[in-house]
């Protein structure tokens, strides 16, 4: 994947001062930036889609301080945001690269607001993930785009690469009001939301808006900035390999209809294109077993490629064991796997494993859940994978399962791939699934005993800020009701993710190292090609897309000479 000993004679099809691989939130960002400060940039892009996994997002983006926040009412700061990453990320990475973040996050957003058609709006009350720990809030910190419609891109809105759910397209609705909507059953709040819901709808489809927002508002409003300003994208364009002189790289062969071709870049060329989530024999190799790429919801172009090129030109890697982890079900009742959040978290659902037994505060922030999952499946001698949700009617009518309207029958196909189970009785629920009847019996008592006390004593479910997100304002613990009321359901959880966070090494200016920790020349890293400034950790909601949009925009400033790059070690 690298020529080492390419000789200055290559053959080149076409020269640009900045070549970015990828075009997720992160590539785009870059291009603007690298765009904007006169640098003559293109964007490849491996697959027939714009927009990278940033498009199957909840389209949150986390960046401390930012000034939505701030004009808000938000009372934070650089010195809080600092205090925060040390009390979540630690020292796992380098305190220059999480200062680089916290300086370079904001002004991203503000270059952003002035220099393109990217808009975002506070998600107040969308919780940092430890909201208790010092420098953490409640209210959040989170970023969401504002409604784009999508026709504005014309012809090229076929390019953009659709959504989980294809009905948000017409909704207009963001990831926090959706969470709010859930309860539409049992609080006034979600009531109203349904029904602005209901109306934005309405007015979308006659007025012929498809309005985009979550993950597509990110990608849809980039994607505009990109072609108003006349950068190209090359689709279907896959990067072959690095190619280098002297240790420095020169450019990228590409293979593009099927014919490969030589891409000059006198500034750098920019990693960005995601990580190995669709790579099987990576996941093998790296990342704690059972991991299927099944069960991950990354674009299915997500395989590796710019890490293993970084890697063969010589960079060193990290975090590569760990990924954006998050429970998973309807594995095989659909297309992309549900990413299960809420369902976890509302009263009267609880996780079990294959001993019917409770092991996790199931409202805990999803990485979380699973790197539990991993911790007990493979040290415990008891099998965690599949695990299991258990619910009541009681639940089911009240609350959204995955997107199951609270209610109403679930579709056939559930229960066709043995994703989902219902019985009249917890002991018949057992049988169906698997696990020990009396043990399940024994957990859901115990879970119905904590229920009526307010008090998870075990697992603390209810106690943060973050869990409430997802909870019940009627309950004395808003995450907390005992499962009474059959039917009873059981839904299958398999440790998913939405992205691997391992890649290669940079530095706080994105430049890519190498094994000694020095600069490899003309080389940069974002997103989930770059080993995660968070570490192992997972602060908030856009933990993922703000660095990696963050990293973009540094690297480009640093390629444009606005900030002063590092030479060779």
């Amino acid at each position: 994947m690298t020529d080492r000993d390419a000789r200055p004679t290559v053959a080149w099809d076409e020269e640009f001062d900045w070549i970015v691989v990828g075009s997720g939130g992160g590539g785009m960002t870059s291009a603007l930036t690298a765009h904007h400060h006169g640098l003559r940039s293109l964007i490849i892009e491996k697959s027939a889609y714009v927009g990278g996994s940033t498009a199957r997002s909840g389209g949150c983006v986390w960046i401390p301080n930012n000034y939505l926040a701030l004009e808000g009412g938000l009372p934070d700061s650089e010195d809080l945001a600092r205090t925060y990453m040390a009390a979540t990320v630690g020292d796992r990475t380098p305190p220059a690269l999480q200062q680089a973040y916290l300086k370079y996050g904001p002004e991203m957003i503000r270059f952003l607001r002035d220099h393109s058609a990217m808009q975002f709006e506070w998600s107040k009350g969308y919780s940092d993930y430890y909201p208790e720990a010092p420098g953490g809030f409640a209210d959040g910190r989170a970023l969401e785009p504002v409604p784009f419609d999508g026709h504005q891109l014309g012809s090229n809105f076929r390019y953009l690469r659709p959504p989980v759910m294809p009905g948000v397209r017409y909704t207009s609705i963001s990831l926090r009001a959706a969470q709010i909507m859930g309860g539409m059953r049992r609080h006034w709040s979600g009531r109203r939301q349904l029904l602005k819901t209901m109306y934005d709808t309405t007015r979308n489809i006659l007025t012929r808006k498809a309005m985009l927002t979550m993950g597509q508002g990110v990608a849809g409003r980039l994607y505009y900035s990109v072609l108003r300003a006349g950068v190209p994208v090359e689709r279907n364009t896959a990067l072959a390999r690095l190619i280098q002189e002297d240790g420095r790289v020169l450019g990228v062969e590409v293979t593009r209809n099927f014919k490969p071709r030589r891409y000059r870049a006198t500034r750098g060329v920019l990693l960005a294109a995601g990580g190995f989530a669709h790579n099987q024999a990576m996941r093998d190799q790296y990342h704690p077993q059972p991991s299927q790429a099944a069960w991950s919801i990354a674009v299915e172009s997500d395989t590796g490629d710019g890490i293993r090129a970084g890697h063969a030109a010589g960079a060193r890697l990290d975090l590569m064991e760990d990924a954006w982890w998050g429970p998973v079900s309807q594995i095989g009742g659909q297309r992309y796997p549900n990413f299960s959040v809420t369902e976890r978290s509302t009263p009267g659902a609880m996780v079990v494993n294959s001993q019917g037994e409770r092991f996790v505060n199931e409202a805990a922030p999803y990485s979380d859940v699973v790197h539990r999952i991993h911790e007990l499946h493979n040290s415990g001698g008891v099998s965690h994978v599949p695990c299991w949700i258990i619910l009541d009617r009681t639940n089911r009518n009240s609350y959204m399962l995955g997107l199951a309207m609270p209610a109403l029958p679930l579709p056939r196909k559930f229960f066709e791939h043995e994703d989902f189970f219902k019985a009249p009785t917890l002991q018949a629920l057992a049988q169906q699934i698997g696990v020990p009847g009396d043990r399940l019996l024994a957990s859901v008592r115990k879970f119905n005993a904590y229920a009526e006390s307010g008090v998870d004593p075990e697992f603390h479910r209810g106690e943060s800020a973050y869990d409430r997100i997802f909870g019940d304002p009627h309950f004395r613990n808003p995450n907390l009701a005992p499962l009474i009321k059959p039917p009873f359901y059981a839904v299958k959880l398999y440790p998913g993710d939405i992205g691997t966070r391992g890649g290669l090494v940079t530095n706080a200016l994105a430049q890519v190292l190498d094994q000694d920790g020095g600069v490899i020349q003309g080389l940069w890293a974002t997103g989930n090609s770059m080993a995660s400034v968070m570490g192992h950790s997972y602060p908030g909601p856009g933990a993922t897309i703000g660095p990696s949009m963050t990293f973009g925009y540094v690297a480009a400033l640093a390629a444009a000479g606005k900030i002063p790059a590092e030479g060779p070690a």
